[in-house]
Protein backbone atom coordinates (compact mmCIF):
# COMPACT_ATOMS: atom_id res chain seq x y z
CA UNK A 1 0.00 0.00 0.00
CA UNK A 2 1.42 3.18 -0.87
CA UNK A 3 2.31 5.25 2.45
CA UNK A 4 -0.36 7.38 3.60
CA UNK A 5 -2.80 6.53 0.83
CA UNK A 6 -6.03 4.94 1.70
CA UNK A 7 -7.75 5.79 -1.78
CA UNK A 8 -7.11 2.23 -4.47
CA UNK A 9 -9.79 3.26 -7.14
CA UNK A 10 -11.61 6.22 -8.22
CA UNK A 11 -14.25 6.19 -10.75
CA UNK A 12 -13.15 2.85 -11.84
CA UNK A 13 -9.19 3.81 -12.03
CA UNK A 14 -6.99 3.05 -9.85
CA UNK A 15 -4.98 6.18 -8.23
CA UNK A 16 -2.22 5.79 -9.93
CA UNK A 17 -3.75 5.73 -13.26
CA UNK A 18 -3.41 8.83 -15.52
CA UNK A 19 -4.52 7.70 -18.91
CA UNK A 20 -6.89 9.78 -20.97
CA UNK A 21 -9.76 7.18 -20.11
CA UNK A 22 -8.91 7.69 -16.75
CA UNK A 23 -8.49 11.39 -16.35
CA UNK A 24 -11.81 11.28 -18.67
CA UNK A 25 -13.96 9.10 -16.37
CA UNK A 26 -12.76 11.16 -13.14
CA UNK A 27 -13.53 14.62 -14.62
CA UNK A 28 -17.06 13.62 -15.44
CA UNK A 29 -17.81 11.59 -12.44
CA UNK A 30 -18.79 8.29 -14.63
CA UNK A 31 -19.20 5.10 -13.66
CA UNK A 32 -17.91 2.56 -15.60
CA UNK A 33 -19.26 -0.65 -14.09
CA UNK A 34 -23.25 -0.65 -14.77
CA UNK A 35 -24.75 2.20 -12.55
CA UNK A 36 -28.03 2.67 -13.12
CA UNK A 37 -26.64 5.91 -14.53
CA UNK A 38 -23.98 6.48 -16.72
CA UNK A 39 -22.57 8.99 -13.80
CA UNK A 40 -21.40 7.79 -10.04
CA UNK A 41 -24.25 8.25 -7.31
CA UNK A 42 -22.45 6.72 -4.50
CA UNK A 43 -23.39 8.83 -1.07
CA UNK A 44 -24.34 12.14 -3.31
CA UNK A 45 -26.20 12.40 -6.76
CA UNK A 46 -24.89 16.01 -7.41
CA UNK A 47 -21.35 15.27 -5.56
CA UNK A 48 -20.98 11.37 -5.76
CA UNK A 49 -18.13 9.64 -3.62
CA UNK A 50 -16.66 8.06 -6.38
CA UNK A 51 -14.74 5.76 -4.35
CA UNK A 52 -14.25 2.49 -5.47
CA UNK A 53 -12.16 0.60 -3.21
CA UNK A 54 -9.34 1.69 -0.36
CA UNK A 55 -6.46 0.17 0.91
CA UNK A 56 -5.90 -2.19 3.48
CA UNK A 57 -2.86 -3.59 4.02
CA UNK A 58 -1.68 -5.32 0.85
CA UNK A 59 -5.32 -6.05 0.05
CA UNK A 60 -7.54 -3.50 -1.88
CA UNK A 61 -10.95 -3.75 -0.62
CA UNK A 62 -14.29 -2.92 -2.59
CA UNK A 63 -16.70 -0.13 -0.90
CA UNK A 64 -18.93 -0.10 -3.59
CA UNK A 65 -20.87 -2.93 -4.50
CA UNK A 66 -21.63 -1.60 -8.09
CA UNK A 67 -18.02 -2.49 -8.56
CA UNK A 68 -18.85 -6.05 -8.27
CA UNK A 69 -20.84 -5.46 -11.89
CA UNK A 70 -17.48 -5.41 -14.21
CA UNK A 71 -18.84 -7.48 -17.06
CA UNK A 72 -21.42 -8.96 -15.19
CA UNK A 73 -19.64 -11.64 -14.50
CA UNK A 74 -21.20 -11.86 -11.34
CA UNK A 75 -24.33 -13.03 -12.65
CA UNK A 76 -23.13 -15.56 -15.30
CA UNK A 77 -21.42 -17.39 -12.30
CA UNK A 78 -24.66 -16.97 -10.49
CA UNK A 79 -26.48 -18.81 -13.02
CA UNK A 80 -23.91 -21.73 -13.43
CA UNK A 81 -24.62 -22.55 -9.74
CA UNK A 82 -28.28 -22.79 -10.26
CA UNK A 83 -28.95 -24.32 -13.50
CA UNK A 84 -27.43 -26.35 -16.32
CA UNK A 85 -25.92 -24.81 -19.24
CA UNK A 86 -27.93 -24.01 -21.90
CA UNK A 87 -30.55 -22.77 -19.53
CA UNK A 88 -32.28 -19.24 -21.07
CA UNK A 89 -32.19 -16.72 -17.82
CA UNK A 90 -32.21 -12.88 -17.26
CA UNK A 91 -31.81 -10.99 -14.16
CA UNK A 92 -34.01 -8.81 -12.64
CA UNK A 93 -32.39 -5.77 -10.08
CA UNK A 94 -33.53 -4.44 -7.08
CA UNK A 95 -37.10 -6.85 -6.54
CA UNK A 96 -38.85 -6.97 -3.40
CA UNK A 97 -40.27 -9.83 -2.11
CA UNK A 98 -43.06 -10.41 0.84
CA UNK A 99 -43.48 -11.98 3.76
CA UNK A 100 -46.73 -13.97 4.56
CA UNK A 101 -48.22 -10.01 6.22
CA UNK A 102 -47.63 -8.66 2.39
CA UNK A 103 -44.84 -6.82 4.40
CA UNK A 104 -41.53 -6.14 1.88
CA UNK A 105 -38.64 -7.64 2.93
CA UNK A 106 -36.23 -5.34 1.39
CA UNK A 107 -34.64 -5.20 -2.18
CA UNK A 108 -32.85 -8.07 -3.43
CA UNK A 109 -29.85 -6.91 -5.60
CA UNK A 110 -30.89 -9.89 -8.39
CA UNK A 111 -33.47 -12.24 -9.63
CA UNK A 112 -31.90 -14.42 -11.72
CA UNK A 113 -34.90 -16.35 -13.55
CA UNK A 114 -35.31 -19.20 -16.16
CA UNK A 115 -37.80 -18.71 -18.95
CA UNK A 116 -39.04 -21.36 -21.40
CA UNK A 117 -39.63 -20.65 -25.00
CA UNK A 118 -43.20 -19.08 -24.36
CA UNK A 119 -41.62 -16.75 -22.30
CA UNK A 120 -42.47 -18.46 -19.41
CA UNK A 121 -40.77 -17.93 -15.98
CA UNK A 122 -39.54 -21.39 -14.75
CA UNK A 123 -37.38 -21.46 -11.82
CA UNK A 124 -35.45 -18.65 -10.05
CA UNK A 125 -32.79 -17.67 -7.42
CA UNK A 126 -31.54 -14.42 -5.52
CA UNK A 127 -28.21 -13.05 -5.65
CA UNK A 128 -27.24 -10.26 -2.94
CA UNK A 129 -23.95 -8.35 -3.41
CA UNK A 130 -21.60 -7.00 -0.68
CA UNK A 131 -19.59 -4.30 -0.35
CA UNK A 132 -17.72 -3.23 2.95
CA UNK A 133 -18.66 -0.58 5.44
CA UNK A 134 -16.57 2.00 6.21
CA UNK A 135 -15.04 3.36 9.29
CA UNK A 136 -13.08 6.76 9.42
CA UNK A 137 -13.40 9.62 6.97
CA UNK A 138 -12.95 9.17 3.19
CA UNK A 139 -14.63 12.18 1.76
CA UNK A 140 -12.09 14.44 2.44
CA UNK A 141 -9.04 12.34 1.54
CA UNK A 142 -11.44 11.26 -1.31
CA UNK A 143 -12.30 15.72 -1.96
CA UNK A 144 -8.02 16.25 -1.77
CA UNK A 145 -7.03 13.59 -4.27
CA UNK A 146 -10.05 15.00 -6.98
CA UNK A 147 -8.75 18.49 -6.34
CA UNK A 148 -4.98 17.36 -7.81
CA UNK A 149 -5.32 13.90 -9.22
CA UNK A 150 -1.62 12.07 -8.98
CA UNK A 151 -0.18 8.86 -8.67
CA UNK A 152 1.78 10.20 -5.73
CA UNK A 153 -1.54 11.08 -3.44
CA UNK A 154 -0.55 10.90 0.49
CA UNK A 155 -3.76 11.77 2.80
CA UNK A 156 -2.19 13.29 6.26
CA UNK A 157 -5.93 13.91 7.76
CA UNK A 158 -7.58 12.49 11.28
CA UNK A 159 -9.58 9.33 11.14
CA UNK A 160 -7.70 7.27 8.65
CA UNK A 161 -10.67 5.59 6.66
CA UNK A 162 -10.46 1.09 6.79
CA UNK A 163 -12.38 -1.23 6.39
CA UNK A 164 -15.24 -2.59 9.23
CA UNK A 165 -16.24 -5.72 8.27
CA UNK A 166 -17.87 -6.36 11.79
CA UNK A 167 -20.47 -3.92 11.08
CA UNK A 168 -20.42 -5.19 7.10
CA UNK A 169 -21.76 -8.62 8.68
CA UNK A 170 -23.71 -8.19 11.50
CA UNK A 171 -25.47 -4.68 9.79
CA UNK A 172 -25.97 -5.89 6.39
CA UNK A 173 -25.28 -9.54 5.69
CA UNK A 174 -26.83 -11.77 8.59
CA UNK A 175 -30.19 -9.44 8.13
CA UNK A 176 -30.24 -10.34 4.71
CA UNK A 177 -29.72 -13.90 5.37
CA UNK A 178 -32.14 -14.04 8.16
CA UNK A 179 -34.91 -11.99 6.45
CA UNK A 180 -35.00 -12.46 2.86
CA UNK A 181 -32.60 -15.65 3.08
CA UNK A 182 -35.27 -17.22 5.10
CA UNK A 183 -37.85 -16.70 2.45
CA UNK A 184 -36.54 -17.84 -0.11
CA UNK A 185 -35.50 -21.44 1.92
CA UNK A 186 -38.89 -21.33 2.88
CA UNK A 187 -39.78 -21.38 -1.33
CA UNK A 188 -36.59 -23.69 -1.82
CA UNK A 189 -35.27 -21.62 -3.91
CA UNK A 190 -31.35 -21.40 -4.60
CA UNK A 191 -29.60 -17.83 -3.26
CA UNK A 192 -26.24 -16.75 -4.27
CA UNK A 193 -23.76 -14.24 -1.90
CA UNK A 194 -21.54 -12.36 -3.82
CA UNK A 195 -18.51 -10.60 -1.81
CA UNK A 196 -14.81 -10.14 -1.92
CA UNK A 197 -12.44 -13.14 -0.36
CA UNK A 198 -10.90 -10.92 2.03
CA UNK A 199 -14.53 -10.25 3.65
CA UNK A 200 -15.44 -14.04 3.67
CA UNK A 201 -12.16 -14.90 5.78
CA UNK A 202 -13.51 -12.50 8.83
CA UNK A 203 -16.54 -14.79 9.06
CA UNK A 204 -17.06 -17.76 11.38
CA UNK A 205 -15.49 -20.96 9.57
CA UNK A 206 -18.70 -22.22 7.82
CA UNK A 207 -20.07 -25.83 7.04
CA UNK A 208 -19.36 -26.79 3.51
CA UNK A 209 -21.44 -28.97 1.43
CA UNK A 210 -21.34 -29.79 -2.26
CA UNK A 211 -22.62 -28.05 -5.33
CA UNK A 212 -26.45 -30.19 -5.55
CA UNK A 213 -27.21 -30.19 -1.93
CA UNK A 214 -25.82 -26.26 -1.11
CA UNK A 215 -28.69 -23.67 -0.28
CA UNK A 216 -26.50 -21.05 -0.75
CA UNK A 217 -23.38 -20.57 -2.94
CA UNK A 218 -21.05 -17.86 -1.49
CA UNK A 219 -18.76 -16.56 -4.81
CA UNK A 220 -15.72 -14.85 -3.58
CA UNK A 221 -13.85 -12.77 -6.11
CA UNK A 222 -10.66 -10.72 -5.62
CA UNK A 223 -8.21 -8.21 -8.09
CA UNK A 224 -5.75 -9.13 -11.05
CA UNK A 225 -4.07 -6.53 -12.04
CA UNK A 226 -4.25 -5.29 -16.01
CA UNK A 227 -0.50 -4.12 -16.32
CA UNK A 228 -1.58 -3.02 -20.16
CA UNK A 229 -4.93 -1.58 -19.16
CA UNK A 230 -3.60 -0.04 -15.54
CA UNK A 231 -6.86 -1.62 -14.49
CA UNK A 232 -7.66 -4.44 -11.73
CA UNK A 233 -9.83 -6.78 -13.03
CA UNK A 234 -12.59 -8.90 -10.97
CA UNK A 235 -11.91 -12.39 -10.90
CA UNK A 236 -13.66 -15.22 -8.98
CA UNK A 237 -11.15 -17.24 -6.97
CA UNK A 238 -13.71 -19.79 -4.99
CA UNK A 239 -16.70 -20.76 -4.61
CA UNK A 240 -18.11 -22.15 -1.22
CA UNK A 241 -21.23 -24.05 -0.69
CA UNK A 242 -23.26 -24.12 2.59
CA UNK A 243 -26.74 -24.96 3.16
CA UNK A 244 -29.37 -22.13 4.78
CA UNK A 245 -29.46 -23.37 8.78
CA UNK A 246 -25.92 -24.59 9.51
CA UNK A 247 -24.55 -21.00 8.04
CA UNK A 248 -26.99 -18.74 9.62
CA UNK A 249 -26.65 -20.65 13.07
CA UNK A 250 -22.58 -20.41 12.39
CA UNK A 251 -22.83 -16.88 11.53
CA UNK A 252 -25.12 -15.33 13.74
CA UNK A 253 -23.67 -17.39 16.53
CA UNK A 254 -21.24 -15.46 18.81
CA UNK A 255 -18.41 -17.14 20.57
CA UNK A 256 -18.35 -15.62 24.01
CA UNK A 257 -15.33 -14.48 26.68
CA UNK A 258 -14.12 -15.83 29.23
CA UNK A 259 -17.13 -15.79 32.17
CA UNK A 260 -14.12 -15.03 34.71
CA UNK A 261 -13.53 -11.79 32.86
CA UNK A 262 -16.84 -10.80 32.79
CA UNK A 263 -17.41 -11.51 36.39
CA UNK A 264 -14.11 -9.47 37.37
CA UNK A 265 -15.98 -6.46 35.37
CA UNK A 266 -18.83 -6.90 37.20
CA UNK A 267 -17.16 -6.66 40.24
CA UNK A 268 -15.44 -3.78 39.54
CA UNK A 269 -18.48 -1.72 38.96
CA UNK A 270 -19.62 -3.36 41.94
CA UNK A 271 -16.73 -2.11 44.18
CA UNK A 272 -16.72 1.65 42.53
CA UNK A 273 -20.88 1.23 43.68
CA UNK A 274 -20.10 0.64 47.29
CA UNK A 275 -16.60 2.82 47.39
CA UNK A 276 -18.85 6.08 45.94
CA UNK A 277 -22.65 5.20 46.94
CA UNK A 278 -24.25 6.70 50.17
CA UNK A 279 -25.97 3.14 50.20
CA UNK A 280 -26.34 -0.47 49.00
CA UNK A 281 -29.98 -1.55 48.86
CA UNK A 282 -30.86 -5.22 49.13
CA UNK A 283 -32.66 -6.84 46.89
CA UNK A 284 -35.63 -6.73 48.56
CA UNK A 285 -35.50 -2.63 48.91
CA UNK A 286 -35.07 -2.65 45.04
CA UNK A 287 -38.27 -4.59 44.52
Amino acid sequence: MPYNNPIAEVFGFPVHNETDKARYYRENRLCPFHNRFPNCTKDKADDPLGVCSIFHGENKVITCPTRFREEWIILRNAASFVWPMGTKWTALPEVKPTDDNGQSAGNVDYIIASYNDNGRITDFASIEVQGVYISGNLRNPFAQYMNAPSADFRWHGKSFPHPDYLSSSRKRLVPQMFYKGGIFKEWNKKQCIVIQKSFFDTLPHLPETTKDKADIAWFLYNWEYNEKEQRNNLVLVDTIYTEFQAALERVIHTKPGQISDFIALLQGKLDERINNAPEIHSTYELL
